[in-house]
């Protein structure tokens, strides 16, 4: 990949399609199928050749980034919270950004994840698959399709699911689906953010959590997380 100020030019089918943008100051550093029972079932399916490309860190001017994302309404650079980096996928039609400290890993059935370096519980992960709907609105009232995803999808028979705040924003034209919810087991407990979106004929999901014992403590920095989420026009 050829970066220059003004404009990023492929020159090799290996090298990723995803950029992964530190916040400004470290850049100057470092230079419902046809119901909505199947559709809501399909966000949590994927076929295997959802493979995941290899990711390479880019590092971008702040020219290149304006002149190649602002048509897309992107985070901007400048827009980047402190302590927090930004994940961008052009190909796939989506962003966000996560906790700067985080690094990223492999989760089973997902396009990208990024987890904290010493709690595995506190993560981020993104997952899409194909869709005939072309709004999140097509698959019903937030209420029910929250209450859908978190009581049958999300916990199973021995889990108790606890829902606890639903937000919908409108961004550019599309609209967002954002869900706080936990999620308690016989030994341990989880508490999580469900941000859900459909566009590019994808039903994109995003899910970042942490354990219940934390969420008081670290449910602000990942409320940031659940709402950087943006769908980009492929």
């Amino acid at each position: 990949m050829v970066l220059s100020s003004c404009s990023l030019t492929w020159t090799s089918p290996s090298l990723s399609h995803k950029l992964n943008l530190p916040h400004p100051n470290r850049l100057l550093r470092n230079s419902a199928t046809s119901s909505f029972n199947n559709v809501c079932c399909s966000m949590e399916s994927t076929s295997s050749s959802e493979s995941k490309s290899l990711r390479r860190p880019l590092l971008l001017g702040i020219g290149a980034l304006a002149a190649n994302l602002q048509p897309t309404k992107l985070l901007f650079a400048d827009e980047i919270p402190d302590r927090y980096r930004a994940f961008v996928d052009p190909i796939d039609g989506y962003s966000y950004i996560y906790p700067s400290d985080w690094k990223e890993f492999d989760f089973r059935a997902h396009d990208s994840a990024f987890k904290d370096r010493y709690l595995q519980l506190q993560n981020v992960r993104v997952r899409f698959i194909p869709t005939e709907k072309k709004d999140i609105r097509d698959l019903g009232p937030m209420e029910e399709v929250a209450t859908f995803l978190v009581k049958h999808r999300y916990s199973a028979p021995n889990q108790i699911p606890t829902i606890y705040d639903m937000q919908e924003r409108t961004i550019d034209g599309k609209h967002y689906y954002t869900f706080e919810y936990i999620i308690e087991s016989r030994n341990y407990a989880t508490a999580s953010f469900t941000t859900l979106a459909i566009g590019n004929g994808r039903s994109y999901t995003l899910i970042v959590g942490a354990n219940e014992r934390r969420w008081k403590k670290v449910r602000n920095q990942l409320k940031v997380v659940a709402d950087s989420f943006r769908l980009i026009d492929i």
